[in-house]
């Protein structure tokens, strides 16, 4: 199994907060097009291997902000059909920087163009954005929006940046695995595991299914602020 992370620009967070119908059809065509790359890269089609996977969404980042995100566990590989009705695993190598790059392109293109079939999105010759008919005046909407950029939304110091601290990267993960980033997509696929090393599977699972704050204990200092404290 392999774990698929892909974030996505700050407008499209907000969309999908706002709209979730469209961030599940967004779903699936980052699935067919990761899906597609498996089965080509192992020299099969459509016809004659399957893959799958299991997404969660995770909607906050480590400092509790809104940064909806995708993480996907593929199959490392695909099933192939053999004649005689059974099926035989095939596994393929890592994708490459190259590879997870062109992928993030390809998302990128695709979602784009089902955005402005929605009337969601419009383009210009220089840039992309949403369309007014994407934004409705839910007052919730002004609160998702500083709360993706990590600014304060309300009180005297509204719309100033909030200090935040970046957190490590876990255990399993490496600073040189290659991530793709395309138009504010970006694309991780550097942690693996193979069919024998269960615990570790079982800790990415249980690592992808957690919230985001599941590793730190929340507590009140005697003047109201909130502590973060990792348990």
């Amino acid at each position: 199994m392999r774990q698929w992370v892909l974030s996505f620009p700050y407008q499209l967070r907000f969309l999908f907060a706002s709209r979730p119908a469209i961030m599940g059809r967004v779903l699936g065509i980052v699935y067919r097009v990761i899906a597609t790359h498996l089965i080509k890269k192992a020299g099969q089609t459509y016809a004659t291997a399957r893959t799958g996977a299991v997404t969660l969404i995770q909607r906050f980042g480590s400092a509790l902000n809104l940064n909806i995100h995708f993480h996907m566990l593929f199959l490392d590989g695909v099933y192939v059909d053999h004649p005689d009705g059974t099926a035989r695993f095939r596994w393929v190598k890592a994708p490459t920087s190259e590879e997870l790059t062109r992928l993030a392109h390809t998302i990128a293109h695709r979602v784009g163009r089902f955005l402005e079939r929605q009337g969601l999105l419009e383009r210009d010759a220089e840039s992309s954005y949403l369309a007014s008919d994407a934004v409705d005046d839910d007052p919730m909407n002004q609160l998702l929006g500083h709360s993706i950029t990590y600014r304060i939304a309300v009180g005297p110091q509204a719309g100033r940046k909030v200090f935040t601290l970046q957190t490590l990267p876990a255990c399993e993960e490496s600073l040189d695995d290659g991530v793709g980033k395309v138009a504010g997509f970006s694309l991780h696929a550097g942690v693996a595991a193979r069919a024998h090393e269960r615990q570790k599977l079982e800790r990415l699972c249980r690592y992808i299914s957690r919230p985001a704050v599941s590793e730190k204990r929340l507590s009140l200092t005697p003047n109201g602020n909130i502590r973060y404290q990792r348990s």
